[in-house]
């Protein structure tokens, strides 16, 4: 039995376990052909993305907000790429991520959001951004939020024995999870394969169909709950909070929601300095500022907007600590670090924590409509910071961006060639990722669970429905921004998307319908470019 809080001893074992397992090879020369930025072959770079839940593009004071401030975040953008116009693939958590992993669109293989308990939606014989890497030399790390399954879906998840397939089979050499999500069970964490602090005494069950075990819920008990909950977030309560599903045993493995900060940071920190000596790919999947929002004792009141403004001064320290140990070890200069977001922000996502009544002036969103579930910008424009002090030449970039198109800039980076059926919808954009001065992406797919669009340039075309999902504005207090009718917007003149031009250029409507289409008919890589 491991003892609860004994993290460090434990991330020494498997560190050590994994890195005698990793594969190393010689400095790689690497060249960009549109930009003088990697005639440098001394090495290859570490690679940190950090990814941000439910992070909007007004939420950073490196983007315009003023009630809360980011310094760490903004230092990032001061000394990199600060992008305007980038975007998540999808508007929710699980198809991003998938995308961001796989270069390929979510609705290929029909991924949603998942339940606690899902099947892994990245098959073990896909190609993948950490296998790529992991093929010339990288070691890596997945610490975080998952959210992309565990387990083959053949049988039920046995949370008591190893947990497989996962992050390890997937191109990854250590992973410290949040299984799905904070507000998912089981909330333990996962290293590697095994829950952590798990008494065989006490073993864990899950369940998404029924009640399991004792502990109280939400539904049951609401005077428990330090926050209330709506119907899908009210089931086992764990450290006042009740959750998606049921939860039973497992009592020394839970995890305290407040203590993610540290825990998720030192174990980052853990891998980075265990990794220094050849060249690494950290994926930093925040919990922060999804809910349950439960920001430190340290963090509480630094904002006027309450745990959600604090939960951002959370995040962004998270980053600092990151980032300043990338520093001590002299590696921040050799480091590419991509910090983002999974999709837009979100107020009112499942429980009651005055994100809503407290946001004040605050434009989580900047100048955008919808946000988080919807198909308007809000749902996928989000900050974008691109930060590579060796290659990188600091500014504002305005060129059209996408967060799949990572996969193969990286690949670009490091002269690695891609096969045809790999990261399919991934466009080598690394010169626009090293300098803002240069051209991105022309046009691009966006996807929500209900509706699909694409951008092109400053076009925007959002395909219509058959129907509007209504919980979307009566719950999460976003507007779809789905209609039975095409839409059509100029960004430029309208970046709220207020004015649809559709029945006024039926042309542009038919063209940009047919790019949307052919780009859901490719099955390989367009080899062309753009």
């Amino acid at each position: 039995m491991v003892m609860k809080n004994n993290f460090k001893t434990l991330t020494a074992i498997t560190l050590a376990c994994s890195l005698l397992l990793a594969c190393s090879e010689q400095n790689k020369r690497y060249e960009d052909n549109n930009t003088n930025i990697s005639k440098d072959n001394s090495s290859k770079p570490n690679i940190v993305i950090f990814y941000v839940d439910d992070l909007g593009w007004g939420d950073l004071s490196a983007y315009g907000a003023s009630q809360v401030q980011t310094p760490h975040v903004d230092q990032l953008a001061n000394q990199g790429i600060r992008f305007t116009d980038a975007h998540s693939s999808a508007a929710t958590c699980t198809p991003s991520r998938y995308s961001l992993l796989t270069g390929e669109h979510a609705f290929r293989k029909q991924v949603k959001i998942l339940k606690g308990d899902a099947a892994m939606v990245i098959s073990p014989d896909q190609k993948t951004l950490p296998k790529m890497l992991k093929k010339v030399g990288y070691q890596t790390a997945v610490v975080g939020k998952w959210h992309l399954g565990l387990g083959d879906g053949n049988s039920p998840i046995d949370w008591n024995s190893a947990v497989t397939p996962g992050p390890l089979d997937i191109g990854f050499d250590y992973s410290f999870l949040l299984p799905a999500t904070g507000d998912r069970v089981p909330a333990v964490y996962l290293e590697n394969q095994h829950v952590v602090n798990l008494s065989a005494d006490d073993p864990l069950y899950v369940s998404y169909q029924e009640k399991v075990g004792s502990r109280p819920t939400g539904y049951e008990n609401p005077e428990l709950l330090r926050q209330a909950a709506d119907s899908q977030h009210d089931k086992t309560i764990i450290n006042g909070i009740s959750r998606i599903g049921w939860m039973q045993g497992g009592k020394s493995a839970e995890w305290v929601d407040e203590e993610f900060h540290t825990v998720t940071t030192e174990k980052a920190n853990n891998f980075i300095s265990a990794s220094k000596d050849q060249p690494f790919f950290l994926f930093f999947s925040f919990h922060d500022i999804h809910v349950p929002r439960l920001p430190n004792k340290m963090f509480q009141g630094k904002t006027d907007m309450g745990v959600r403004g604090d939960a951002i001064v959370q995040m962004d320290w998270i980053t600092g600590q990151v980032t300043n140990h990338l520093k001590k070890l002299n590696l921040l200069e050799n480091t590419l670090i991509i910090f983002t977001s999974d999709n837009g922000a979100v107020l009112t996502d499942g429980y009651d924590d005055q994100a809503l009544t407290l946001i004040g002036d605050h434009k989580m969103n900047g100048p955008y409509s919808g946000g988080k579930y919807s198909i308007f910008e809000g749902g996928t424009r989000v900050p974008f910071i691109a930060h590579y002090p060796a290659k990188i030449k600091p500014g504002v970039s305005d060129s059209l961006f996408s967060q799949i198109d990572i996969y193969a800039s990286v690949a670009k980076l490091l002269n690695i060639d891609l096969s045809q059926d790999e990261a399919i919808d991934s466009e080598d954009q690394l010169a626009p990722l090293m300098n803002p001065t240069l051209p991105a992406r022309t046009w691009l797919a966006e996807e929500t669970p209900h509706a699909q669009a694409l951008r092109m340039n400053e076009w925007k075309y959002i395909r219509p429905v058959k129907r509007t999902p209504a919980f979307v504005k009566a719950k999460k207090n976003i507007d779809p921004g789905t209609s039975k009718l095409p839409q059509l917007y100029n960004l430029n003149d309208d970046p709220a998307e207020l004015r649809d031009l559709a029945a006024e250029m039926p042309d542009k409507v038919t063209l940009m319908e047919q790019q949307l289409q052919a780009i859901e008919k490719r099955s390989q890589r367009n080899m062309t470019g753009k």
